[in-house]
C-alpha cells in the first residue's frame, strides 16, 4: 500500500496513484453544535480519512454556547468572530484613511525559531522526517495573504476604489505586504518545504471580487513573485480560492499554480471538467451550501460518485476535501465519510 506521500505525489503528477486523496475536516466549532461521541465515532469508524484516531480516554467537554470574540492582529485590523472555530474577518482597518499610512508600521518580517537558526541540516532533517512518517514538508503562505490582507488594511470598497482610481500609495502598499510574505515563503523553503500553499479568496457567489484586469495589474505579478522561488526549489504550488474564480483561473494557473483548490457548485462540475481534467490537478471543495447541507444521504452519495466520475482519472489528477461546520446534518455527514471511503478507489 502506498503511504499518504506517494499517493498524493503520484495525483498531483497523474502518475497513477492507488487512490484519490481524500480529506475530511472538522471545524472547530462542531464541538459547541454536536456531542463529542457522535464526532468521535464519525472519525472511529473512517480510518481511510481519520487514520490512526483514537478518541481521547478523558472525559469529553460539554458543549459551550458560541461566543462572539474579538482582537487586533499584528497589522492594527480589528478582527471578529461569531464564535469559537468559525474564522475571523476584518471590522476595523487601520488604513481606511490614507492619511494614516505615513505613521503606519506593519509586523516585524517573520524569521526562523532561533532553534531553527542552530540547526544548519534544518530542511534535510525535516524532509527525513516527512519521509519515514509517510508524509510531506508543508509550507506557506496564511490565508488571505496579499489581496484580503489589502482589503484588510484598506477596507473592500476602499481597495477597489484604489485599485479604479490608480492610487499610487497602493503600489508602496503592495510592496509592504509583499516583503512579509516573501519572508514567510523564504523561512518555508529553508524548512524543507515541499509543497507551498497561497490560500487566498478570490471569488463571491457569482462572480469574482476583483476584475480580471485589476488582478492583472496589482495581485497577479505579486503572486508570481512569491511562487517563483517555490517553484524553482521544485516545490509543488497549491492555491486555494473560495467563490466563483472563472474568470480568474487563467491568470492564476499562469502565476504558477499546478493544484487548484475550488468550490465545485460554485463553479460548475462540467466546467471544473473542461478546464482543468487532465492539465492541472484538482482540488476538489466540496458542497457547504447546498445538497450536504440540505439533501438526503442518498443525494450526499450521489453527489460524490457524480463528482469522481467526471473529474477523476486513473491516471490521477484529482483530490477532494470537504470542511464540516456547524449545521450539517449528522446523518449526512456520515453518508459523505462513507461515499469518500467508498469512492476514493473508484479507477484503482
Amino acid at each position: 500500500m502506498m503511504t499518504q506521500r506517494e499517493n498524493i505525489l503520484r495525483s498531483v503528477r497523474f502518475e497513477r496513484p492507488e487512490r484519490i486523496p481524500m480529506g475530511f475536516w472538522i471545524n472547530g466549532a462542531c464541538r459547541n453544535h454536536y456531542p463529542p461521541s457522535v464526532l468521535d465515532e464519525l472519525q472511529e469508524s473512517h480510518p481511510c480519512l481519520f487514520p490512526g484516531f483514537r478518541r481521547s480516554a478523558a472525559a469529553p467537554a460539554a458543549p459551550t454556547p458560541p461566543a462572539q470574540s474579538s482582537y487586533v492582529d499584528a497589522w492594527g485590523v480589528t478582527m471578529a468572530s461569531p464564535e469559537e472555530g468559525i474564522a475571523a474577518v476584518s471590522v476595523g482597518h487601520p488604513l481606511a484613511d490614507w492619511g494614516a499610512f505615513e505613521g503606519y508600521s506593519p509586523p516585524p518580517l517573520p524569521d526562523l525559531t532561533e532553534d531553527e537558526k542552530k540547526r544548519p541540516d534544518l530542511a534535510a532533517e525535516n524532509r527525513r522526517e516527512a519521509i519515514a512518517a509517510g508524509t510531506l514538508v508543508y509550507g506557506g503562505l496564511p490565508h488571505g495573504h496579499t489581496f484580503l490582507r489589502l482589503c484588510d488594511l484598506r477596507g473592500y470598497e476602499g481597495l477597489i476604489c484604489d485599485m479604479a482610481d490608480e492610487e499610487p500609495r497602493l503600489w508602496r502598499l503592495i510592496e509592504m505586504v509583499e516583503a512579509h510574505n516573501e519572508a514567510i515563503v523564504r523561512c518555508s523553503l529553508r524548512r524543507g518545504a515541499e509543497w507551498m500553499g497561497y490560500p487566498e479568496d478570490l471569488g463571491m457567489q457569482v462572480g469574482p471580487m476583483l476584475s480580471p484586469e485589476h488582478l492583472r495589474k496589482y495581485i497577479k505579478p505579486s503572486y508570481q513573485r512569491l511562487m517563483k522561488p517555490a517553484r524553482d526549489a521544485g516545490c509543488i504550488i497549491h492555491m486555494h480560492s473560495d467563490g466563483d474564480i472563472r474568470d480568474l483561473v487563467e491568470d492564476l494557473v499562469d502565476s504558477g499554480v499546478q493544484v487548484v483548490n475550488l468550490q465545485d457548485l460554485v463553479n460548475g462540475i462540467e466546467w471544473i471538467r473542461e478546464r482543468f481534467k487532465g492539465k492541472v490537478c484538482i482540488d476538489l471543495d466540496i458542497d457547504r451550501q447546498s445538497v450536504t447541507r440540505f439533501g438526503t444521504p442518498a443525494e450526499v452519495d450521489a453527489l460524490i460518485r457524480t463528482e469522481v466520475k467526471t473529474l477523476g482519472s486513473r491516471e490521477g489528477g484529482l483530490t477532494m476535501i470537504y470542511g464540516m461546520y456547524p449545521g450539517i446534518p449528522v446523518a449526512n455527514a456520515k453518508a459523505l465519510m462513507d461515499a469518500m471511503e467508498k469512492y476514493s478507489t473508484y479507477y484503482s
